[in-house]
């Protein structure tokens, strides 16, 4: 927050008039002639008549001319001082508009259908009395001398009765005063002024003598350009109705369009709701600063009513429903074959109300579904359509309701509120989250309601879940064990290395398991071909290029076969029978070069010390606005891997404010700097948690191979990669030297850490995700710190093979705190998603 002072400073010049007394002054009366004859006398005496430019300056020395001369030369600096306050200061001032859209309800107003109309005279006298309304309002108001304009854009059918206001604002702000040009300033001046009755203790008031309903007023700040291509004398604004529910209405937009910003409003019959269908999208990626579309749950571009983003190609078909009859499309698409394709309907309120009787075994029809399945579920929970309600009851008392989710995940409410969905089960609050695996919640009552609602702020992922009565003194088979997840896996299962419960409650709390050497049975899968040598015999590591079933603990060959051998990635030695395993292994070998002079300066870094040129070179800073922000490292020619909440607030989402810079050891002498073209953050990250805490990053330019030792990619780990104890791993990074410091170390620093068990960071910290590791030291003097964010932990396969990516810095409780570890993105099990985005 920077604050703006102006100083005045100005000089006076006091000039003083000289004063001749009367009695000085003597009158003298001569002729003519006489006064002739004088001046001959003078000039005779003058030895020649100055020529040229001294008879200029002659003439300008004369006392009446200087003053003029003065006077003129006053009055063009008065001018030019003017013309620039005009132009940098005033003309400055009286240009800087701020434009506001808003909405609100009349009340107790019947919509008639000439109000779709702008040119209609109902449409005219109805907009031009609101908009004498708003003016007063504002015109009596704080901001009465900056106040220029209300423009109704379009009247609305609203499902709670009476007429939705869509209307512009515009005002002239000094830039002095643009901080009481807030949003929320303007909004509160506008709800202050609907004077409701506390008999009634309806949010209905009004507005000087206009019927408003206060909970209904939303102002949002927009750009200028938002307002100038959406008014009414725009080439690009098309609006489409449609009065037939069930009939779907074509919809193709072409780049040939023309223009950058193009908006299409659609309305519907009264009483109705909207489902856009987007088949397809073709746009450039570009984390929508180029192309775009932006669905709105109004007639105008306001924020607070977005339904959904679409930044990237869409291939496959989707909805979006609204939460009433009307949507904005604002489509943003630069030159090129760009186009979209899809169909909008007129669809009724979905009655979510239901009685189920649940039975041992479901079947197909035994689901539930979340509102207008499998469109995208509407934001908020102020509709009706919005929430289901659903009751059940089993056959005897001794049975409960088990709900099976494909996609989704109910946890008791905590503290912070519900962004994922609010559930009510017999007087309960729950909250959803998405999941990339099933989860059963089970509820031990043979009579039960379930209530949801939705609660996302824009359109959210549907749910569908399978339900069915079970046992409740027994929910699982004997021979099954019952995961936190509400799964149900083999017993044989437990403690195999692999996470069959989705949430490692099978893997954890584990006590080591026995080698079996020698033994009949074969070694325990954990020891198995993981590149140690477990058993003197060496049992455990024979066969390892044997084809087995696979599974996420067996590396897979790009043939879809899979081998017993964990760390077959990039180990040098072909075990694939494709030799895929070796392929794509331009990685992690860095060539770090010596330094002349001075030993390598030992500076503690929460345990860490400085790094040398070369030594990692997948390394990227990553600096928001000009300032170091969080770490990358360096996946390809032109993708960078970082962590999500490096990106998580509306501002950081935005790649133009980014650069990376790359082969760089001391802040401010990279090798390349890059601009970002688009930030993929994953779809489930969960700023709560920091689940799902990655992020990947596409530069807008490759950068060249010539940079190539200082520059170069780290391998990623498959799915079943193993970190052992002769991996040696260390976390780098430019974060903070320790919790107080408050400034950041100019040279690469780097820590040596060890990979802690997941059930001892569960210990730690209590509930981690699967996707999660911690790394430390018990002392705590080695870990990262702020500023590290995003930054990688690399480990190096034993005998000096090559460095994988092994995690990403993501949180921890402070920094370098005994016994408490710094908690990583656990980058295997993404692998699959990156490569989706990356190949």
């Amino acid at each position: 927050m920077g604050a703006m002072q102006e100083e005045t400073n100005g000089d006076e010049d006091a000039s003083q008039l000289d004063a001749a007394s009367v009695t000085d002054v003597s009158v003298e009366v001569a002729t003519v002639d006489h006064t002739l004859q004088k001046l001959r006398r003078i000039y005779r005496k003058t030895r020649r008549r100055p020529k040229g430019l001294q008879r200029l300056w002659a003439y300008l020395l004369n006392v009446p001319h200087i003053a003029v001369i003065i006077a003129a030369v006053l009055f063009v600096v008065v001018v030019v001082i003017w013309s620039l306050l005009w132009v940098f200061i005033f003309r400055r001032e009286s240009n800087s508009g701020a434009y506001f859209a808003g909405m609100f309800r009349v009340a107790n107003v019947e919509f008639i259908p000439e109000y779709r109309q702008a040119e209609s005279y109902e449409f005219v006298s109805m907009a031009n009395k609101i908009q004498h309304v708003v003016g007063n309002v504002f015109k009596m108001s704080s901001v009465s001398r900056l106040y220029k304009q209300a423009v109704i854009s379009d009247l609305s059918h609203n499902n709670k009765g009476g007429v939705l206001v869509h209307f512009w604002m515009v005002f002239i702000v000094p830039q002095l005063k643009s901080t009481a040009m807030c949003e929320e300033c303007i909004e509160a001046i506008l709800r202050d002024s609907v004077h409701t009755s506390l008999k009634n203790r309806s949010s209905v008031g009004y507005l000087l003598g206009l019927p408003v309903d206060m909970d209904s007023i939303l102002i949002n700040g927009v750009q200028r350009s938002d307002y100038t291509s959406n008014t009414a004398d725009s080439q690009c604004v098309d609006k489409l109705y449609t009065n037939l529910p069930g009939v779907s209405v074509p919809l193709n937009v072409y780049s040939s369009w023309g223009g950058l910003n193009c908006h299409v409003k659609l309305t519907a019959v009264p009483g109705s709701l909207i489902r856009l269908t987007i088949a397809s999208f073709l746009i450039e990626a570009s984390d929508c600063v180029n192309d775009a579309l932006t669905v709105y749950d109004a007639l105008l571009p306001m924020r607070g009513r977005v339904l959904h983003r679409l930044c990237e190609p869409v291939s496959s078909s989707f909805s979006i429903v609204s939460t009433s009859n009307v949507m904005l499309l604002s489509f943003s698409m630069t030159s090129g074959n760009k186009n979209f394709k899809g169909h909008f309907e007129a669809i009724a309120e979905e009655i979510c109300k239901s009685q189920i009787e649940t039975r041992l075994e479901p079947d197909i029809s035994s689901q539930i579904y979340s509102p207008f399945y499998p469109s995208l579920l509407p934001p908020q929970c102020s509709f009706c359509t919005t929430s289901c309600t659903w009751t059940f009851q089993t056959s005897n008392l001794n049975l409960g309701v088990a709900l099976q989710f494909h996609n989704y995940a109910l946890k008791p409410k905590e503290m912070k509120g519900c962004d994922n969905g609010w559930w009510r089960i017999n007087e309960v609050i729950f909250c959803g989250s998405y999941v990339e695996h099933h989860t059963v919640f089970r509820i031990a009552n043979h009579n039960l309601e379930v209530e949801f609602r939705c609660s996302s702020r824009h359109s959210a992922q549907p749910f569908l879940a399978s339900y069915s009565s079970y046992n409740i003194s027994q929910p699982c088979p004997e021979s099954h064990f019952l995961c936190s997840t509400g799964l149900c896996v083999e017993k044989s299962r437990l403690c195999d290395g692999l996470d069959d419960c989705q949430d490692e409650s099978d893997e954890v709390f584990c006590s080591r398991p026995t080698m079996n050497c020698g033994g009949t049975s074969p070694p325990h899968p954990l020891y198995v071909c993981n590149g140690e040598t477990d058993c003197k015999d060496g049992a455990d590591e024979i066969n390892c290029t044997h084809e087995t079933t696979c599974s996420p603990i067996r590396y897979q060959c790009r043939s879809g076969s899979c081998i017993l051998k964990k760390n077959a990635k990039c180990d040098d030695v072909p075990d694939c029978e494709d030799r895929s395993d070796e392929a794509d292994c331009t990685c992690g070998r860095p060539s770090p070069l010596k330094r002349s002079g001075s030993p390598i300066d030992l500076q503690r870094v929460v345990g860490g010390v400085n790094s040398v040129e070369g030594e990692w070179p997948w390394q990227v800073s990553l600096h928001f606005a000009g300032s170091l922000y969080c770490g990358a490292s360096v996946l390809s020619s032109d993708w960078l891997i970082s962590a999500a909440h490096c990106f998580s607030k509306e501002r950081l989402s935005d790649p133009r404010y980014w650069t990376a810079h790359l082969g760089m050891l001391t802040q401010g002498n990279s090798k390349h700097m890059a601009e970002i073209q688009r930030i993929v953050v994953h779809k489930y990250y969960n700023a709560y948690t920091f689940d799902y805490d990655i992020a990947l990053l596409q530069l807008k330019k490759p950068w060249p191979p010539s940079l190539s030792p200082l520059v170069q990619p780290v391998c990623l780990p498959p799915s079943s990669h193993v970190v052992t104890e002769s991996h040696r791993c260390l976390v780098t990074g430019w974060g903070y030297r320790s919790e107080e410091d408050k400034v950041l170390p100019s040279v690469l620093q780097k820590a040596e850490v060890s990979i802690m068990s997941q059930t001892e960071c569960k210990k730690r910290y209590g509930p981690i995700s699967p996707r999660m590791l911690c790394a430390g030291v018990p002392s705590g003097e080695q870990d990262a710190c702020r500023g590290d964010s995003g930054g990688p932990l690399s480990c190096q396969a034993p005998g000096g093979g090559r460095w994988f990516l092994i995690g990403i810095v993501s949180w921890g409780s402070g920094c370098g705190r005994p016994n408490l570890p710094g908690v990583y993105t656990r980058v295997n099990k993404f692998t699959s998603w990156i490569y989706s985005h990356i190949s």
